[in-house]
């Protein structure tokens, strides 16, 4: 298993855990107090725990050996899986909270032992924070000193994005449900506590969009992050048979990389030293990255510097 992802397995499990016992706790304390709002966190956080067994199934499907149907193996499966959970998270946690806000606003009702909601509430908010705090401990290893929000839009791992937009709307959501909570105890006025389920729900909706942006990108298709690209480009044309890079090509396949090369070479005594230069090449751009499981090189004249 690689660094890359062991980290996102354990964050899912940090995550994995605290929601399943915010669920509880939620669901409890919504049949305790008949609150709107408590309900949709419930629903909420169990989306959320369907979501990391999704994600933990595609990192395992992932690494399926490669057959003849696949022949560069399963690992954008986990792309696959990273749209189930943002789908999911849109649907069941952000729809679902909405119906349920306007709903309640059509039928409210009042509050019934509003301090076990605000007490659960409280809970889940630390125990959220820990499955946060584990998510940006594992983002930390791995962003390079970029701030999480240029992380968020350049990562590949879909898994650990997935994890952390879903910590953060759960954040946000508890936030909300506890102020909603809170005003319909001073007011007298269940209105707030419908309204508090509405917000909710527009805010995961939010963060499924942000996410589903991201793994749509991830899917169609794209390059190793930016600065891994220009890594590589400054690690080819460093190497001695090298000339200069005319194009190079990277593909992120989950957690392997595909690289392609088009580059003018030094010149070289004969075709077998000159095939035996490429192949020194390559196995130094596989040294370096050993993600990099598919490198094509192409050895060519660039006609724009004749």
């Amino acid at each position: 298993m690689s660094a890359n992802s062991e980290g996102s397995t354990k964050a899912i499990f940090y995550a994995l855990g605290a929601n399943g016992g915010i669920a509880l706790a939620k669901f409890g304390a919504a049949i305790f107090t008949a609150s709107g709002a408590m309900l949709a966190e419930a629903i909420h956080s169990t989306a959320d725990c369907i979501n990391q067994v999704f994600l933990l199934v595609g990192l395992k499907e992932a690494k399926r050996a490669p057959d003849a149907s696949h022949p560069m193996g399963y690992g954008r499966v986990v792309y696959f899986w990273a749209m189930m959970v943002a789908l999911l998270l849109f649907f069941l946690g952000g729809a679902f909270s909405v119906l349920e806000g306007v709903e309640r606003l059509k039928h409210p009702e009042p509050l019934k032992n509003p301090m076990v909601a605000l007490v659960v509430l409280g809970i889940s908010v630390a125990l959220e924070a820990f499955s946060l705090y584990g998510a940006m401990l594992e983002i930390r290893k791995i962003a390079g000193g970029k701030s999480f929000f240029r992380w968020f839009r350049e990562t590949r791992q879909s898994e650990l994005m997935v994890v952390a937009g879903e910590d953060i709307a759960a954040l946000a959501g508890l936030a909300v449900a506890f102020v909603a909570v809170v005003l319909s105890v001073v007011t007298g006025n269940p209105v707030w506590d419908a309204i508090g389920s509405i917000v909710v729900g527009i805010l995961l909706m939010a963060v499924a969009f942000f996410v589903i942006r991201e793994v749509k990108a991830m899917i169609t298709g794209e390059s190793a992050a930016p600065e891994v690209n220009e890594a590589i480009r400054k690690h080819i044309e460093s190497h001695p048979h090298v000339d200069h890079v005319i194009n190079l090509i990277t593909l992120q396949w989950g957690e392997q990389l595909m690289i392609a090369v088009q580059a003018k070479m030094q010149r070289q005594g004969s075709d077998q030293a000159l095939i035996a230069a490429i192949n020194e090449v390559e196995e130094s751009i596989q040294a370096e990255w050993p993600q990099a499981k598919w490198c094509f090189f192409e050895p060519d004249v660039d006609n724009t510097t004749d």
